[in-house]
């Protein structure tokens, strides 16, 4: 079988890629990374299958659950009450519904087509809350503190104005002396009296709390007679109630200004169910500029009661009452006591039957629906810290990919996937009926969701810089994910349901992008509940003036923040390469590079390095002179030119410092294929990764077409091909779109781009059987070397580095790999590193030893094995008794001949070449044989690993002496 491959590949010759198709442009590498990235989603289809599925199945299951509620909600005991009613007096009952046949709780639900008049009420403070002398308001016109213990205390209204006398009159006139009833006529009556109430307001006046709580209502009098407990009857409709009601005095003081009242009311301010002290007060009237022929006044009220915090509807607020006393005392003032202004009822307006609904979806929708969105910011993360643990994207740079094109398509990609996943989600929660969606302006929420998921894949190519591990990067944005939900449904709706907490840091919290989120999702959410109950629109644009409303300051806050975190992230990723080499911290002010001459280039490495290095080593040292010739001389020849490169780690945990490379000099002209030789953890692979750019160099530098690989890096890839030691492959793309993928990089376009992949596959065996549209995770671990070299390869590089290139290869495909690269060496320079002898010797037109760091020897097979393989090993098997015979034979041929091996009668030596002569050898192995029995034996001359281990071995004993 790799006989016949062997025979197949070897007709197959390298495809004639034109070497003038020229650099890629700017659109051409997008183009090829927008396509490679739209190749990977599609073969990720399951996952972004599982990842739309996420928040369907939430709206499905938010659905369900509003489904399951209302139905409870709709149970007959819930419904407008019905009883069987003798309409016609005929003795026949039938089935009426109505208001009066129903409880409190289904009362709701009803049609009102003609809703009852309820007397204008006052909000009156709970006596344990009236205002009182106290450490907090020391007024001393207030009453005493004892008045709690006996329930005698009276409401208090605070008056101030520029006319102290005027404030008095007014103040007089507004709570009668005496509580009148007529029977015939009891709203009317009751309307002339000042009543009030402490009951909780509700959100409809269909039925006043005040009515059926079972709590007092209360008279407001200038003063209170000793009997001061009332039972009235009151008619309400066709009901008739017998209401408690209470005398209680109304106590009017002045305030020298409108900032006294203000200090005092803020000071006795009671916020939800403080049990601690408080002085609460009925209202407070300022009649500023007021005068016979000016009527000016500003009311403060009690608004402790106005529930609109929660998810709940804004609460009535019992206003009309107040606003009305104070307009009578004015006109009595200006006509007389007679003068009134009667302000008889109050009631709501009709409404039809309803059912009780609740809005599941925004009740708790928002943090679902944060999980929801947020779940995208793992998903970006991950993908780009896959790229840059996998080191795919310095492997998509060493073949062309700049900065701009990778940030430009990356980015839009996102968005693009992200915009995809957000009108799923909204289009999808429309359809089935979620009222977040279906009620809140369309507009407003592509304006929120678009900015939102542009600041969240800037954060995410920010956060990207500080992780180099996938699992480490998903743990922790799946981390941010849940903990953002939970602290925003627990901590943040906190603060923005509590007036008192202080609105600025409610800002310096949204400065997170997940509570910016939080509070955009938290207002939708508002808005549809109050919309769904009310039957009116959700959030529109002219609500997003409301000072209550936090939308637009979330809209500027994300805004701000997209284009800060995104410039962030550009930088840091600038600062700090894919390579983990740190640039200059103001790199981008730093002028266009121009390609320094040949003697500037000279110049400025022989101010760094000082003196030449001298070495004992003559092949080294002429490389060294060769170099620095090519420095001083223009020459075009060179592909390659390393001048004194170096590479230190510095040591850790008092460890000293790691020599990588000690000083690399090296030049190698266009179609030399250079093999490096060493032993593991020699520098071969840090000397590589200097080359194409993964690591700095320490100090010294190299010029790969005449470009300076510390400063032109990115104008090297280019023109450069790699195959790393580890292959860096995406596991769900296949071969062929590798190849796709890179071949466009290199500019190779229409059917040269497919010719070259075609030929490309075929030359690496990765045509044929269906695998060159295999996935590369399927591969083998040969498989995926052939196609490392292909990658390496296409496109016609000029410069190609190629670490190991046949590592894991099968014989046959080895043999093969090797007429490639013996192929694509034409017009190309190639440095190639292997651990196998027989590789370097087939295919590098010159070798070079590297050990511990540095060039221990360097020329061509031929002359290395002439220059340290001076003899030849010489092996004999005999029995065990005959082994001194043997070495005696040996001795007569060659008195410096060394033994090298001895096990069981087996014994290799070796014999200097200019003392023996190979006809004599056979003669004594003749006449040897007739004396005793010669198992087996052989002369060979010095191979390419007897040089390898001579120089290895020598070099690492020179290194430990010293």
């Amino acid at each position: 079988m790799s006989a016949t491959v062997s025979q197949v590949q070897a007709s197959i010759s390298m495809p004639e890629e034109s070497s003038d198709h020229g650099r890629a442009s700017f659109w051409t590498r997008a183009n090829a990374l927008l396509r490679k990235n739209l190749t990977f989603q599609k073969r990720n289809m399951k996952q972004n299958v599982r990842l739309v599925s996420v928040p369907i199945l939430l709206c499905i299951m938010l659905l369900l659950i509003q489904i399951l509620v209302n139905h409870e909600l709709d149970k007959p005991e819930n419904r407008c009450g019905c009883d069987c009613v003798d309409t016609n007096g005929d003795g026949e009952c039938e089935k009426v519904c109505g208001l009066e046949y129903s409880t409190v709780d289904q009362g709701f639900t009803c049609p009102v087509l003609h809703p009852p008049e309820w007397p204008p009420l006052l909000q009156v403070p709970n006596p344990e809350f009236r205002a009182v002398i106290s450490d907090v308001v020391p007024y001393k016109d207030l009453p005493s503190e004892s008045c709690k213990r006996t329930g005698s205390c009276p409401v208090t209204v605070l008056f101030t104005g520029s006319n102290h006398s005027m404030g008095e009159v007014l103040a007089r006139h507004m709570f009668t002396s005496s509580f009148t009833l007529n029977s015939s006529d009891n709203l009317d009556s009751l309307a002339s009296n000042v009543l009030g109430s402490e009951s909780m307001p509700e959100f409809s006046n269909f039925l006043d709390p005040a009515f059926y709580s079972g709590l007092p209502m209360y008279i407001v009098q200038s003063r209170c007679s000793n009997n001061s407990v009332f039972s009235v009857p009151i008619n309400i409709s066709s009901f008739e109630i017998q209401q408690e009601v209470r005398c209680v005095q109304g106590l009017h003081v002045w305030r020298n200004s409108s900032s006294e009242i203000n200090n005092e009311l803020y000071k006795g301010y009671r916020y939800g169910n403080s049990e601690r002290k408080i002085n609460e007060l009925l209202s407070a009237y300022d009649f500023s500029n007021s005068n016979m022929n000016n009527f000016n006044v500003s009311i403060w009220y009690n608004s402790t009661f106005k529930n609109d915090t929660g998810n709940s509807p804004i609460a009535l607020l019992r206003l009309p009452r107040s606003v009305n006393l104070v307009s009578n005392a004015y006109l009595q003032f200006l006509l007389g006591s007679g003068t009134n202004m009667l302000l008889e009822f109050v009631k709501e307006m009709p409404k039809p039957e309803t059912s009780l609904r609740l809005d599941f979806s925004s009740l708790i929708g928002t943090i679902f629906y944060t999980w929801v969105i947020l779940q995208l910011f793992p998903v970006v993360l991950t993908s780009l810290v896959y790229e840059k643990e996998q080191k795919l994207r310095i492997m998509m740079k060493m073949h062309g990919l700049g900065d701009r094109p990778y940030w430009m398509i990356s980015y839009i990609y996102f968005l693009t996937v992200s915009s995809i996943y957000m009108l799923c989600f909204v289009i999808f929660g429309s359809l089935i009926g979620l009222k977040f969606f279906a009620l809140n302006d369309y507009s407003i929420q592509f304006v929120f969701y678009f900015i939102y998921i542009n600041l969240q894949i800037s954060t995410a190519f920010l956060v990207s810089t500080m992780f180099s591990n996938v699992k480490t990067s998903a743990v922790i944005g799946y981390i941010c994910v849940f903990g953002t939900g939970l602290l925003g449904a627990s901590l943040f709706e906190f603060f923005l349901q509590t007036p008192s907490f202080p609105r600025g840091w409610i800002t310096v919290l949204e400065l997170y992008p997940g509570f910016s989120l939080y509070r955009g999702l938290y207002e939708f959410a508002q808005y549809s509940f109050n919309g769904d109950y009310m039957g009116t629109d959700g959030m529109r644009w002219r609500d997003l003036s409301d000072r209550e409303n936090g939308m637009k300051e979330v809209w500027i806050i994300m805004a701000v923040e997209w284009f800060v975190v995104l410039f962030l992230a550009y930088y840091l990723d600038q600062a700090a390469s894919s390579s983990g080499s740190v640039k200059y911290p103001l790199f981008f002010f730093q002028s266009g590079r121009k390609k320094l001459s040949s003697r500037r280039m000279h110049s400025l490495q022989r101010q760094e390095s000082g003196l030449l290095i001298q070495t004992d080593k003559p092949d080294v040292g002429q490389e060294m002179e060769k170099v620095n010739k090519l420095l001083l001389e223009p020459d075009t020849s060179h592909a390659i030119i390393c001048n004194n490169l170096k590479k230190v780690y510095p040591g850790r945990d008092g460890n000293p410092d790691k020599f990588a490379v000690r000083g690399m000099s090296l030049a190698l002209s266009r179609g030399e294929c250079f093999g490096m030789l060493g032993p593991n953890g020699a520098g071969k692979t840090s000397f590589i990764n200097m080359m194409i750019g993964l690591t700095k160099s320490t100090s010294g530098t190299a010029f790969v077409q005449g470009l300076d690989i510390n400063t032109q890096m990115d104008e090297i890839y280019t023109s450069m091909g790699v195959c790393p030691q580890h292959d860096l492959l995406w596991e769900t793309l296949t071969g062929r779109e590798h190849l796709l993928f890179y071949g466009r990089l290199k500019n190779l376009k229409g059917s040269g781009l497919r010719q070259a992949v075609e030929e490309s596959l075929k030359s690496v065996s990765l045509f044929h059987g269906g695998v060159a549209d295999k996935r590369a995770g399927k591969y083998s671990g040969g498989m995926k070397r052939r196609l490392s070299v292909a990658i390496s390869l296409i496109g016609d590089p000029k410069v190609v580095y190629m670490d190991e290139p046949s590592t894991g290869l099968d014989p046959a495909s080895r043999h093969n790999l090797w007429n490639v690269v013996k192929r694509a060496k034409q017009d190309r320079a190639i440095i190639l590193t292997t651990h196998s002898m027989e590789e370097a010797e087939v295919l590098c037109d010159r070798l070079g030893v590297f050990v511990d760091g540095s060039l221990q020897c360097i020329g061509n097979p031929k002359e290395l094995k002439a220059r340290y393989g001076g003899s030849y090993v010489f092996t004999m098997t005999t029995s065990s008794n005959h082994e001194e015979e043997v070495e005696n034979l040996v001795r007569s041929l060659s008195p410096n001949a060394n033994k090298i091996y001895h096990l069981s009668g087996t014994q290799k030596f070796e014999l200097p070449k200019h003392e023996v002569k190979i006809a004599d050898v056979f003669q004594a192995v003749e006449n040897a044989k007739s004396k005793f029995t010669v198992f087996a034996w052989g002369l060979a001359d010095t191979t390419l690993e007897d040089v390898f281990i001579k120089v290895a071995l020598g070099a690492q004993a020179s290194n430990i002496l010293a």
